[in-house]
């Protein structure tokens, strides 16, 4: 049996469950380390909900977290002689400033501007740098940060590891080589962010995790499990067939059998388009949760921030893009420089999809002569009621 390995996930396999129950079967120190606080919070809940307390030998922490604790703090001295306050979040490459004369973005480099390519004003370190600071730290102090790491947590579960590129890439690597049992899990179509955007191994990015694990550690003891979480627990069937098409090179998933899983049975199952004028209507009939591409209200979720999250039913406000798909079916398109691009975002949309067990709304106000794809359904408000 390998020490380490990947697990490729469908959405609503159970990911969080099973690295919970697999953590809790271990007598030595745990790390489990997520991407985001929504799923370091969903992780802590599911502890405690299966557990009763998270135990003592398990350590629950962000990605971001778990770098700036353990992979900088104990070797900073090996970088700067000045204190690192802390963690400054950044959505896009850091380290710029803008040319007065061109007015174009420049780039500090490592090399010369080592300070300002790192921190920023008060000396907080760029999240998009940190996993190439850890990198840095472990060569300076001669491999002493994975070292130490490996002694502090001998098995590590990375939840949603589809997020992670660039020098993250090498940090697991590195994890790998150590004594640490180092066990990932993510489902590639769930790539809804990115931790940054850095040029090192862009190949792999967009959740290409299993070509980086084949191509670049082909010899190192690293298994590629492809059926353990294969089934959906969360989505009925008819959400798993529309939701694989949007990914036709990956195998379709499927919704398990589980009694457990399946304890209701609805008349209104998979996709539906409700106009506008008919969307209080099915809130006050569905109770759905509402997800929003971006700018979520009170008691709602934008579509990265609801990854790892489950709801019975969704009514989701898509951008146009999305409707156009609806429409037409179109995933690529060749750009005006000859590229082949996707049509819209296919991940986003793939979340948002697989956050509902029963149905999943989508709010579009077709008219009567609009076709859609198969497998989209039409709200009718007259014709509807929960059972």
């Amino acid at each position: 049996m390998s020490k380490n390995k990947l697990i490729v996930a469908a959405a609503g396999a159970g990911k969080t469950t099973y690295i919970v129950n697999e953590a809790l079967k271990q007598e030595g120190a745990v790390l489990i380390t997520t991407y985001t606080d929504a799923n370091e919070e969903e992780i802590k809940r599911k502890i405690q909900k299966i557990n009763g307390s998270i135990p003592a030998n398990i350590t629950v922490q962000t990605w971001f977290s778990f770098l700036l604790q353990h992979g900088i703090k104990p070797y900073q001295g090996c970088m700067t002689d000045k204190k690192i306050n802390g963690l400054f979040f950044v959505q896009s490459q850091s380290g710029t400033f803008k040319d007065i004369k061109t007015g174009q973005t420049i780039y500090y480099s490592e090399d010369k501007h080592f300070d300002k390519y790192y921190f920023s004003k008060d000396f907080k370190i760029y999240s998009d740098k940190l996993s190439k600071f850890a990198i840095r730290c472990n060569e300076k102090s001669n491999s002493n940060v994975i070292d130490r790491l490996s002694r502090i947590y001998p098995n590590i579960y990375v939840d949603e590891v589809q997020d992670l590129a660039g020098y993250d890439l090498d940090v697991l690597k590195l994890l790998f080589q150590s004594q640490s049992s180092v066990v990932l899990v993510g489902d590639p179509r769930q790539v809804t962010y990115l931790t940054h955007h850095e040029k090192r191994h862009s190949q792999y990015k967009n959740g290409r995790i299993e070509e980086f694990i084949i191509a670049e550690c082909k010899k190192l003891d690293c298994e590629i499990d492809t059926t353990t979480l294969k089934y959906s627990h969360r989505n009925t069937a008819a959400i798993c067939n529309f939701s694989s098409r949007l990914y036709p090179g990956y195998p379709q998933s499927e919704a398990c059998n589980c009694n457990e899983c399946r304890p209701l049975v609805t008349n209104h199952n998979g996709i539906y388009l409700v106009k506008g004028a008919d969307v209080g209507k099915y809130i006050k009939t569905f109770r759905p949760t509402i997800l929003r591409y971006s700018e979520a209200q009170d008691f709602e979720w934008t579509f990265g921030k609801s990854k790892g999250l489950g709801f019975e039913r969704t009514l989701i406000y898509p951008p146009k893009t999305f409707i156009k798909y609806l429409q037409d079916g179109v995933l690529t398109k060749e750009n005006n420089k000859g590229k082949i691009v996707n049509t819209f975002d296919i991940s986003k949309l793939y979340v948002a999809l697989t956050r509902a067990v029963y149905s999943a709304g989508i709010v579009c106000d077709y008219s009567g002569e609009d076709k859609f794809i198969e497998g989209v359904n039409l709200y009718l408000p007259v014709d509807l009621a929960l059972n």
